[in-house]
């Protein structure tokens, strides 16, 4: 009787048979395993809750898959014109004016023929798709929701252009990579001005065509799947690897590239109707050849730092192309914009608009169609009150007095 008594009070109970199942599963190294140590797993805030435009990076980086949210923002090698955008900023301070009315701010503006409420755009990008089943549809609604404010779609959209132009009643333009089939081209751009595009933007810059970021998350997945690259990236495998590359693919450059011409403006002129810039300019000196050839405006961009490493930030380099065309067609710039600061800054080195790139993606892959038009008007709102703090009641009135500029 006594050894039976014994033999209860040390078997296994219930509760202590739970508990170790318990303390086994939580020091489980699998379960350590699906955790995601790059990613905060507090509560994601909602729309209302974000308060500026890096506000918005979180709400994605939380919400999106990697392979998503790396692609939305990764640059070219080792990013470093990608962090020198934001970089740039720092080298501009803004001067504030002395005593001025501004009891009311004027932000309008008109842009080859374009009114536009305040001067600011929707930069170019592709493969809305991937972050909202709308795609580019939701993002011209949010865009035309915002004051009206102008979008210009990618020639590499996941939504045919007739489909995106119908979405909303916004304006548009259209941004085009060149394609050596001329015909190609015509047809893109009458289907393009078919669907209410009145501005065309033609990307000159070599674009990258790898990028470390996928690279690296293929290594994530079993048997190294994923996406490629980049745009230009190419399947992998010893298949792959066996064909030797040629071309302009022999310098891992798209091979759509490394062809341009000045003579292609000419050629492409006949077929749409509106004014053309060249998107990409980084250099006084492409600045004039852009007036000399007849273009219409100057898109100064460096793909949001997703063509060549190594290069200048487009605020870095916008006087001196301001300064190149002296008046005669209008500076546009987009990279690394996240603040109506930053804008403002632009501007009082002679931009005449701004675009924004990748906010306006964090936007809508974190609260669709909703998120573009909000983070559009924290923008727009940042600015008026940058403006009213520095003094300039009206964009006309902005001029480089309004910075002080240390370039490294």
């Amino acid at each position: 009787m006594l050894e039976a008594r014994k033999a209860w009070l040390h078997s296994l109970s219930r509760r202590r048979a739970l508990h170790g199942v318990a303390a086994f599963l939580a020091g489980s190294p699998l379960l350590r395993g699906q955790q995601d140590p790059f990613r905060d797993h507090s509560r994601v805030p909602g729309m209302d809750e974000l308060v500026d435009a890096f506000d918005f990076e979180h709400a994605a980086y939380a919400k999106w898959p990697r392979e998503v949210y790396d692609y939305t923002s990764y640059g070219a090698a080792g990013e470093f014109t990608l962090r020198r955008n934001r970089e740039a900023f720092d080298w501009v301070k803004l001067v504030p004016k002395g005593i001025n009315d501004v009891s009311k701010i004027e932000t309008s503006i008109e842009l080859l023929g374009l009114k536009m409420a305040f001067p600011m755009f929707v930069c170019p990008s592709s493969g809305h798709g991937l972050l909202h089943p709308d795609g580019e549809a939701a993002t011209h609604r949010g865009a035309t929701a915002a004051s009206n404010t102008l979008m210009a779609v990618s020639n590499v959209s996941t939504l045919p252009i007739d489909k995106i132009g119908a979405a909303a009643t916004g304006p548009l333009w259209f941004q085009l990579y060149p394609k050596q089939d001329l015909e190609s081209d015509q047809d893109t751009l009458k289907a393009a001005q078919d669907a209410g595009c009145r501005g065309l933007v033609v990307t000159c810059d070599q674009q990258a065509a790898y990028y470390e970021r996928p690279l690296h998350d293929r290594n994530l997945t079993a048997g190294g799947g994923g996406r490629g690259g980049g745009r230009g990236g190419g399947r992998g495998g010893a298949a792959a690897a066996a064909r030797p590359a040629t071309g302009a693919a022999a310098y891992r450059v798209n091979g759509g590239r490394l062809w341009y011409e000045w003579s292609f403006f000419d050629k492409i002129r006949p077929f749409f109707k509106g004014p053309i810039l060249a998107k990409g300019i980084l250099t006084g000196e492409d600045a004039k050849l852009c007036v000399e050839h007849g273009l219409d405006g100057v898109y100064v961009s460096n793909h949001g730092g997703r063509s060549l490493d190594y290069g200048p930030a487009t605020l870095e380099v916008l006087p001196e192309i301001v300064d190149a065309v002296q008046g005669r067609v209008p500076v546009i710039v987009d990279g690394g914009f996240r603040r109506g600061a930053d804008i403002l800054k632009a501007l009082a080195l002679g931009a005449k608009a701004v675009g924004i790139g990748r906010p306006q993606r964090w936007a809508l892959g974190s609260f669709g169609a909703p998120g573009v038009q909000r983070i559009l008007e924290i923008l727009q709102t940042e600015l008026v009150l940058a403006m009213a703090t520095c003094g300039v009641s009206n964009v006309a009135s902005i001029d480089r007095s309004l910075v002080k500029v240390e370039m490294p």
